[in-house]
């Protein structure tokens, strides 16, 4: 299991490749980071296509409302933490409420940026976006997910957000595994419990089902990559068939996955939930190895969230 590595990132630049030779109408602008989010892989192929905005990541955001409404597909590319943040009022009234199809890629997303330390590490971008009417949140789990992501993303109308890693991480999925916007993919049968997760924690949460099997607890375990619109139908299946979930995200607790996973259970089918992500607090430097552990996002964290669910639903 994930033998290759490579950044969801390395995703995004090919996708865009793919995109850039099937469909002229795909444009992208980078806010002065393209060496970093791979769009300059399509800026050396199509430069004709490719606008550098510089560090003005609320122009670059106007900017793709305006090529949208001339009929192209721009893909607005920056860190997560610099659009979702600086740019959340262009994105609110410009984009989202006129539906214009535009398309975000926010990059480095997670605390797994490292080094780079609290500023740069997105940890509220999938909130800011969810909240949002019309927008479509995706957070694939791996590299070759992610190209698929985000070609998917031009065939759909509308705003979109692309959450993607800078860390290297296992991939997990082949080319021929199928991806549908809005479907959950099931990695791993269980009937136990179901761990729901989301970009490349998925991995761990594949390391957690392992170690949970080898006590005798089998899980299911779901690549929950489109955050929204979520795949309620399988999550309320989880819920009736395992009647216990665990979410695992690299991003808050508050207003992420977990956060949309239980609204649905809350409304329709309540049973013991646990939450493993970010508590409420800002990041800061260090490994990404380093940071899993401190912050509580890895297989252990996972699998001991199991372990908490299954007492409560037991009890």
């Amino acid at each position: 299991m994930g033998e290759k590595m490579l950044p969801t990132r390395d995703g995004y630049g090919h996708g865009l490749l793919t995109l850039g030779a099937a469909n002229p109408k795909v444009v992208v602008l980078d806010a002065d980071l393209a060496k970093s989010t791979r769009s300059d892989w399509f800026a050396a192929k199509f430069p004709e296509r490719f606008f550098d905005m510089g560090i003005a990541e609320q122009d670059m955001i106007g900017t793709a409302a305006g090529l949208a409404l001339g009929g192209l597909i721009p893909f607005a590319t920056t860190y997560g933490v610099f659009v979702a943040g600086r740019a959340w009022d262009q994105i609110r009234t410009t984009v989202c409420y006129a539906d214009l199809n535009v398309k975000i890629a926010g990059n480095h997303g997670g605390i797994s940026v490292g080094a780079d330390g609290a500023t740069h590490q997105a940890l509220e971008d999938i909130a800011l976006m969810r909240v949002l009417p019309k927008m479509t949140v995706i957070v694939p789990c791996d590299a070759v997910e992610a190209k698929k992501a985000t070609i998917a993303a031009a065939e759909i109308h509308g705003p979109c957000f692309l959450r993607f890693a800078r860390e290297a991480t296992p991939v997990l999925t082949d080319e021929g595994d199928l991806f549908a916007v809005g479907k959950a993919n099931v990695l791993r049968a269980g009937t136990d419990a179901t761990i729901i997760a989301c970009g490349p924690i998925v991995h761990e949460a594949l390391l957690a089902h392992a170690a949970l099997k080898a006590k005798g607890i089998n899980v299911r375990v779901l690549n929950m990559h489109t955050v929204k619109p979520l795949d309620e139908a399988a999550v309320l299946r989880a819920a009736a068939e395992t009647g216990a979930i665990v979410t695992a995200e690299e991003h808050q607790l508050y207003g992420g996955l977990g956060g949309a996973v239980a609204e649905v259970l809350v409304r329709n089918k309540p049973v013991p939930v646990a939450m493993v992500g970010v508590r409420d607090t800002f990041g800061e430097s260090g490994t990404p190895e380093e940071l899993a552990v401190r912050y509580g996002l890895t297989a252990r964290d996972i699998a001991a969230a199991v372990d908490e669910v299954l007492a409560r639903k037991q009890g």
